[in-house]
């Protein structure tokens, strides 16, 4: 960009050709650009944290992200809120939604440092894939890098502690539960290109495959274990449950987030904070009644 593009930005004044302006340079990977915009910002003030949000809870996911960027280092967040207003907005993304889920209680998490993990997880798969891989081989890959080259694994030992459930803390701590290493595990196959999608079991969460003949699944908290539809079957045989077939479809990216939700609103009454559980029950109703809003004919 033109240095005398950056300095328009800088003495921009709220209107409609400044907005789309500004629209235009919010996903500018130049550094000047990105200080102008963030000095632009900050002039500005309330104006510019009501444009950003509007841009965060927007339909378009790219210019979204970004316009989040600059709220959280500009610190004109609220965390809650701003999970309230990805709840409402019906635009459900899974990164997104897992990172703005964990600034509720941390709001000074490093977001860029969680990506970069993801993406230093990533490029460590692709360095080890040698195309043509079918599918199963390249989870093979990613088994290899997520759990004996980096050691993530299930907290079975303290398997409610609700920073099992937070993505920036299992990417920093190696270990989660069957939800968040899910997570963990679609967020770098999504990087890599590979179709994956999350599968909510009846008390588990596992990773689907539906792209062969025959569906896989994938068991994250098990180190990436392989199991076939039956033997899925027999696993919540094994945990009293009786399986449908129904069971082994995908979950939406909204329920993952509400189970995401749930268990730590379990998982904070089981360590005795009645606020925490309270907030993260709320965020549950939230989705629920946003969902039985728009599912109205």
């Amino acid at each position: 960009m033109k240095p005398d593009s950056i300095s328009s930005v800088e003495n921009a004044q709220p209107s409609l050709g400044s907005r789309e302006a500004v629209l235009a340079l919010l996903d500018d990977p130049s550094p000047a650009v990105r200080k102008a915009l963030l000095t632009h910002f900050a002039a500005q003030g309330e104006p510019a944290r009501i444009f950003l949000e509007e841009v965060a809870n927007g339909g378009r996911r790219l210019l979204a992200k970004h316009a989040r960027s600059f709220l959280e280092e500009l610190k004109f967040t609220d965390p809650v809120s701003e999970f309230r207003d990805f709840i409402r907005s019906l635009n459900y993304e899974l990164e997104t939604g897992a990172l703005l889920l964990a600034r509720t209680v941390f709001p000074d998490l490093d977001v860029g440092l969680s990506c970069q993990r993801l993406d230093d997880l990533a490029a460590r798969c692709r360095e080890l894939i040698a195309e043509p891989l079918s599918v199963r081989e390249k989870c093979r890959v990613m088994n290899r890098v997520l759990f004996h080259e980096n050691g993530f694994r299930g907290n079975a030992e303290h398997y409610t502690d609700p920073l099992n459930s937070f993505l920036p803390l299992v990417l920093e701590r190696r270990k989660g539960i069957p939800l968040s290493l899910s997570i963990v595990y679609l967020l770098v196959a999504q990087r890599l290109g590979i179709d994956l999608e999350p599968v909510g079991l009846p008390g588990h969460f596992m990773v689907g495959c539906y792209l062969e003949d025959a569906p896989l699944f994938i068991d994250p908290f098990e180190h990436g274990t392989f199991r076939s539809p039956e033997e899925v079957f027999a696993f919540l045989k094994a945990g009293s449950h009786q399986p449908k077939v129904s069971d082994l479809a995908p979950t939406t990216v909204r329920e993952v987030l509400c189970r995401s939700c749930r268990n730590l609103a379990n998982h904070y009454a089981a360590a005795g904070d009645a606020e925490r559980s309270k907030l993260f029950t709320s965020f549950v109703d939230e989705f629920e009644q946003t969902y039985e809003r728009h599912a109205q004919p």
